[in-house]
């Protein structure tokens, strides 16, 4: 068995035409539903971006233990058990998360890997001498607030050719991998790119067909929060988002003609999917995390062409996440880790309910029907800990005041037999005001019915249903070895279950 996985990251489910999106033409995303299992109730886990790479890789939700932050040295993770096996893998990406602290470890384990750079804030090309004040006439104000900015804008300068777009780019790359190794008889080719995520920065050609009249500055990077941008405003960074998926969308079907050409499809697996949306306005916010666990932003596409069951049908029982890392495993005979709680798609998971959240947030729930957000009557309370042996956020090590407070406690069910560092969170920790409990603008628990409010609009008051989804988040959290302390922050007694 061949397997390629693709993996955009922030693709709107919603705006797929198989899943019932209008706005922008998607026929590669359609073409592919015509012949894969089409999964109408796939949810986020761990969210935003490399927790949930690695709820993908180790197959068991990362968020309610850990905010962003590296592979464990006791994670077991899905290219390295591969590769053991005998199946070589190969990772293609433009996703410069990677190459940060929080994320050096995940790609290290794939037998070989290729890194396109340039992506957003990604530290390619150098700021020492740039014409900064061109750039600020360039770009609208909220653009220009910071390095991370900064960097985006010089590394725009040097995509002008369509070839010169690291997500173009990267198709390129894992397209000639297919295209080199089509007669092996086993390998895992992982095709990942960064977009639609902001900016929504394409070649032009996209661009045009979204056309809205905005005669200002650079404005395709929505500031994460509330939305209070005048309505031409909030229309360009919307077009820029569509130009994106369009692009996205492009480059699917040179995927597809691969397939088709090098006549693929029969014994080769195609997996496309997505860590979490997006919020474009709905509900008047921007983006996600801030927020509440909208549907936009948790309930994501995937379409699965397994060679060994072909055909297209509808898929509407629950899955999430994690089930990509046993899916991935049992495509090429390989037995999941005992640790790993995701569920082959292959099977029917027969499922009641699936949790997501984002660490120090809301500890979410849905079984399909309902949607329930518990969030933490004050989620500024101390309390709230880390366990890791790898003490790193996104793009920094943990300081040494952070560290001071650590203390090694005994192994998890999912650690195999390693202690932890438990590691209070603090308001110095660099995640708290950016993915964290101090970025929180709307943290109010609430219960949503998914059937008669589908947008979510109007919070549902219902005892008995509440009743129920909270027994359901408890008994979901206790089978996930959620930490004790987590249940006191939500104000939940774990023996309730």
């Amino acid at each position: 068995m061949k397997t390629v996985l693709l993996l955009f990251d922030s693709l709107n489910r919603h705006m797929l035409g198989c899943y019932g999106g209008t706005t922008v033409p998607t026929p590669n995303f359609d073409r592919l539903a015509g012949r894969s299992q089409v999964y109408d109730q796939h949810y986020a886990g761990s969210l935003p971006c490399m927790p949930a790479r690695r709820d993908m890789m180790t197959g068991r939700l990362n968020f309610l233990h850990r905010s962003w932050g590296p592979l464990e040295p006791f994670d077991n993770a899905v290219p390295q058990m591969l590769d053991e096996a005998g199946v070589p893998s190969h990772l293609v990406t433009d996703h410069f998360h990677y190459w940060e602290d929080g994320g050096a470890t995940y790609h290290t384990r794939y037998s070989s890997f290729e890194l396109v750079r340039g992506q957003q804030s990604d530290p390619w090309k150098s700021t020492v001498s740039a014409p900064m004040e061109q750039l600020r006439e360039a770009y609208h104000p909220r653009q220009m607030q910071n390095e991370k900015h900064l960097h985006y804008a010089v590394n725009r300068m040097h995509m002008v050719q369509n070839d010169s777009f690291p997500g173009i780019r990267t198709f390129d790359l894992g397209l000639e991998f297919i295209e080199q190794n089509h007669e092996a008889p086993a390998w895992l080719l992982q095709i990942e790119t960064f977009d639609p995520h902001e900016p929504f920065h394409t070649p032009r050609r996209f661009r045009d067909p979204y056309q809205t009249g905005w005669n200002g500055p650079i404005r395709d990077w929505p500031r994460y929060g509330a939305v209070d941008e005048n309505p031409d405003e909030a229309d360009e960074l919307r077009a820029n988002y569509n130009a994106s998926l369009a692009m996205c969308d492009e480059q699917l079907g040179r995927v597809l003609d691969s397939f088709d050409r090098l006549g693929l499809w029969e014994d080769t697996a195609l997996i496309v999917t997505t860590d979490h949306g997006f919020l474009l306005g709905e509900h008047e916010y921007w983006a996600k995390n801030r927020t509440q666990m909208y549907e936009e932003i948790v309930h994501l596409p995937l379409l699965f062409h397994d060679p060994r069951s072909p055909g297209a049908r509808r898929i509407d029982h629950l899955t999430q996440t994690p089930d990509l890392a046993p899916t991935l495993l049992d495509l090429h005979s390989v037995a999941p880790a005992p640790e790993m709680t995701g569920r082959s798609l292959g099977s029917d998971p027969d499922r009641r309910a699936v949790l997501f959240g984002m660490f120090g947030g809301s500890v979410n729930v849905t079984d399909g029907r309902w949607s329930y957000h518990r969030y933490p009557p004050d989620p500024l309370a101390p309390g709230l800990n880390q366990y890791t042996l790898m003490p790193t956020h996104m793009a920094s090590r943990f300081t040494p005041e952070e560290l001071s407070q650590a203390t090694l406690v005994p192994p998890r069910s999912w650690t195999r037999g390693a202690p932890l560092l438990s590691i209070p969170v603090q308001s110095c920790s660099a995640m708290f005001d950016h993915q964290g409990p101090g970025c929180l603008v709307d943290a109010e628990t609430r219960l949503y019915d998914l059937v008669a409010d589908p947008a979510q609009l109007a919070p549902l008051e219902d005892t008995c249903v509440e009743a129920r989804m909270k027994k359901l988040l408890i008994e979901e959290m206790v089978a996930h070895d959620a930490p004790e302390e987590l249940f006191r922050r939500l104000g939940l007694n774990m023996m309730a279950g």
